[in-house]
């Protein structure tokens, strides 16, 4: 089986580990991996911004580039949710579409296509005694329906995933919201954050880059010691890391 990583730019530039350790952790599972590197932007930015001609644009590029491709993984929900999702809003109507369509059918983000993909649930059991907070981002919950493949990939390598009453709450990133709205994208993390015990878990951890910067920051501002983590590290870890 092959598959090709979408790292994506917030993945590119602040978790380069953690696209490392996505890429490590499928060729563990048997799976080839290759990145093209004439990948970009998804075009989810512009299309947030109702700039639908240049998230086309983007679009049409990744189209291309991934064409290829057996199947496409993302570290990402929120990105994997734009290819999957909301390409076929921007091709609805037009001869790209069935490529649109064709592509969102080989797109996956990491933990959906480890369970749903290549069906495994177990990786090992590196994460014995660990106390967990996951956050559940936006689009991968709401738009993808990924809710308990990583639960159940955290659970099954020892980990104790602690009920949070807020994992489910939007975090208050949603890219272009946070810059529109910042006053209104800090308060909503922060009362995201009022509901953790975060003394009583050893990490918070999530699948999207920009819920992580978006809820670290906030850590660091209301002077919180919390260690946030990008999942595919953590996968990683369960699986034994370098073992």
């Amino acid at each position: 089986m092959r598959a090709s990583l979408f790292v994506t730019c917030l993945g590119d530039h602040f978790y380069a580990d953690a696209a490392a350790s996505a890429v490590r952790l499928l060729r563990k599972l048997g799976v080839e991996v290759d990145f093209p590197e004439a990948q970009t932007c998804c075009g989810q930015p512009a299309f947030n911004a109702g700039r639908d001609a240049e998230a086309r644009r983007m679009a049409v590029h990744t189209i291309e580039v991934f064409r290829e491709s057996e199947y496409v993984v993302l570290p990402s929900g929120s990105c994997a949710c734009m290819l999957r999702r909301f390409y076929a809003h921007l091709f609805h109507d037009d001869d790209l579409s069935g490529q649109a369509a064709d592509l969102a059918g080989r797109t996956f983000e990491l933990a959906e296509f480890l369970v749903r993909v290549l069906g495994v649930t177990k990786l090992g059991r590196g994460l014995e005694g660990r106390r967990i907070a996951y956050h559940h981002g936006c689009h991968a919950l709401r738009e993808l329906g990924i809710r308990e493949e990583p639960l159940e990939l955290l659970d099954s390598a020892g980990a104790e995933v602690v009920p949070w009453e807020a994992a489910e709450e939007c975090c208050g990133f949603g890219g272009l919201f946070s810059v529109s709205f910042p006053q209104v994208s800090a308060g909503m993390a922060d009362r995201k954050l009022d509901t953790l015990a975060a003394e009583q878990v050893d990490f918070l951890t999530s699948a999207d880059c920009g819920c992580l910067l978006q809820l670290s920051s906030r850590l660091r501002k209301r002077g919180q010691d919390l260690a946030v983590r990008h999942l595919a590290d953590v996968l990683w870890e369960a699986a034994g890391a370098d073992s």
